[in-house]
């Protein structure tokens, strides 16, 4: 059965307090909190440093069997290597091994940087290479990577095409792999427009598809609000 993994970019935001968090939530208790409430959370904390074994076991402790953590790959794979070959991806992959071996580890996102051009044969090594036993997303940032052949090699390897909005870019809504994931950045939801949101959600989980969708985190609450609605819409 298909599901929805829904949250919001990060997690450890005092503003949120108390629309979100109690009022009187110490910070460590954050993730606990979080975890109550929503069923995955998008780290960007791994596109900046390579946790510590210790940290992950932390936030393995803190959730429940079924959450479910999605890490952004780390900027030298993304930004500084741009996906060439190199010993620091295998780095990468054993520093989040915890969460794998924990059950925990949702897709890895890849954000490549906005200057970052198509170069087709370039991802076409660098997904070859991918462990298999994973999920993966792309967010392209650059509009030479959006065409159909770009498409068809992410629909051979299974990894999603990443729907993440922005003022600059639409990303159209193909669907590449056996699952989708989508990153919605505004920082304010109309009523319709979460509602469209929840009707596009149900249809591609009553497609079979597994959906993973993350809010942006803001200096308010709003994105994880938004994302418990999702989560708990009727469908």
């Amino acid at each position: 059965m298909a599901r929805l993994y829904c949250g919001t970019s990060g997690f450890a935001y005092p503003s949120w307090k108390p629309d979100f968090y109690p009022a009187k939530a110490a910070q460590k208790d954050f993730l606990k909190h979080y975890a109550a409430r929503l069923n995955a959370v998008e780290i960007n904390y791994t596109f900046r440093q390579l946790p510590a074994a210790s940290t992950l076991q932390k936030w393995v402790e803190a959730t429940p069997a079924g959450f479910l953590f999605a890490c952004k790959a780390h900027q030298r794979i993304t930004h500084i290597l741009r996906l060439q070959e190199s010993e620091f991806t295998g780095a990468f992959f054993k520093a989040i091994d915890p969460l794998r071996s924990a059950r925990r580890l949702g897709p890895v996102l890849f954000q490549l940087a906005p200057n970052f051009k198509r170069d087709v044969p370039l991802l076409a090594a660098f997904v070859e290479k991918l462990p298999g036993d994973l999920r993966y997303a792309f967010e392209f940032r650059h509009p030479s990577w959006l065409d159909a052949e770009v498409y068809r090699l992410l629909e051979k390897h299974r990894v999603s095409l990443c729907l993440a909005e922005s003022d600059k870019l639409e990303i159209p809504r193909v669907i590449t792999a056996d699952f989708v994931y989508s990153r919605l950045r505004k920082g304010d939801y109309s009523a319709a427009e979460r509602a469209e949101i929840q009707e596009r959600v149900a249809s591609l989980l009553s497609g079979g598809r597994d959906v993973y969708v993350f809010f942006k985190h803001e200096e308010t609450a709003a994105g994880a609000l938004y994302a418990e609605e999702l989560l708990n819409a009727p469908r």
